[in-house]
């Protein structure tokens, strides 16, 4: 089954190159569609780069518009049957893929979600682990369902299921759009467990604290919305 990759890409010049080998070095059927949320380092020109000598899609905003609506764009450009989020930043291995597929295309589920606490982690913060436990505990009241990793990157899914969702978010609160939507249209979600290595502050970690409040309010609107 053809997986499409959306990468949303914003100041990644760093890293993004390496990424995207990582992402073609796996042995899936794949459609890559990389987005600029109009950086401003080298990441677009990196990326118009790497399409002329690899197949791969190349999308542009023409302002940051922010983490949601780059996702939002590749989505409409989605040709395969499973689509899977990826970020540009080194945080997740896309080895990962092939357990995070393999429920999918076995027919077992029409969703799949990665677990860093299911699995190998480091360089996470207390207190964005700490942050990450509250709001998924909060996605388990609300939708009476349990997960461990609501805010993971890695969200793996049948993309008719994804565009069904009819996302509207543009920042880092499509992660519980994303999630809740799914739960309410009634999808169970399988966990898998993925390797993760948490980049620093230093090195461009992009959350920030009013994140957590903003996520609380979008997880209880979601909640009461018909």
């Amino acid at each position: 089954m053809l997986l499409s990759v959306i990468i949303p890409c914003y100041n990644e010049s760093a890293t993004v190159r390496q990424l995207l080998a990582k992402v073609r070095a796996v042995n899936l059927p794949m459609q890559i569609i990389a987005v600029d949320d109009c950086s401003k380092d080298e990441t677009y020109c990196i990326l118009q780069e790497e399409a002329r000598s690899h197949p791969m899609l190349v999308l542009r905003h023409a302002v940051n518009r922010g983490k949601g609506a780059a996702i939002r764009t590749g989505l409409a450009y989605a040709t395969g049957q499973i689509v899977i989020i990826q970020d540009a930043d080194l945080e997740y291995d896309p080895n990962d893929y092939y357990e995070l597929v393999k429920p999918i295309a076995d027919g077992r589920v029409d969703v799949v979600f990665g677990s860093r606490f299911m699995g190998s982690h480091t360089g996470m913060y207390f207190w964005n682990a700490l942050g990450n436990k509250g709001l998924t505990f909060l996605t388990n009241f609300l939708f009476n369902c349990w997960i461990s990793d609501m805010e993971t990157c890695y969200k793996v899914m049948r993309t008719e299921i994804m565009r069904s969702l009819n996302l509207k978010s543009n920042d880092f609160r499509i992660e519980a759009e994303i999630t809740a939507k799914v739960l309410k249209q009634g999808h169970r979600i399988l966990e898998v467990p993925i390797t993760y290595v948490g980049r620093t502050y230093e090195e461009g970690k992009k959350m920030h604290p009013k994140y957590g409040f903003l996520t609380i309010l979008a997880l209880l609107r979601y909640r009461l919305m018909d």
